[in-house]
């Protein structure tokens, strides 16, 4: 199992669950939308959110190597649980091929370490 830290700042971004999908979102390493019936969640660049919007500032993405099978269990357990064992505070994503972990920049340095001592690895930082 082998993370990469990703470049750039994230922002986690919430909107009403009737909001249009964020056009503002825009690509990059990591860009996406997930609409519950009692919000809608953006993940996006930090100086992509607009002013006045709700956005959590400061992460820091760790992807998964994949593609990652449907059937394989416990690989992102592997990853939460040196995690919290540090106090690293996490934001989960995943997608068709893999899981994306966000950490608070901050405790990125602290959360590769976890990672590193417990046997996972990291490539970048």
């Amino acid at each position: 199992m082998t993370l990469d830290v990703l470049p750039g700042r994230l922002a986690v971004c919430r909107l009403d669950p009737g909001a249009p999908l964020a056009s503002w979102m825009g690509e990059g390493a990591v860009a996406g939308a997930l609409r519950t019936d009692a919000e809608l969640s953006v993940v996006c660049a930090e100086e992509a959110v607009p002013d006045g919007v709700r956005a959590e500032v400061g992460w820091r993405a760790l992807r998964l190597r994949g593609p990652i099978p449907f059937e394989l269990t416990g690989v992102l357990a592997g990853v939460l649980a040196p995690l919290a064992a540090a106090g690293v505070s996490i934001f989960a994503l995943s997608t068709y091929d893999t899981d994306v972990v966000l950490v608070k920049a901050g405790q990125l340095a602290e959360a590769v370490g976890a990672l590193r001592g417990s046997g996972v690895a990291v490539e970048g930082d």
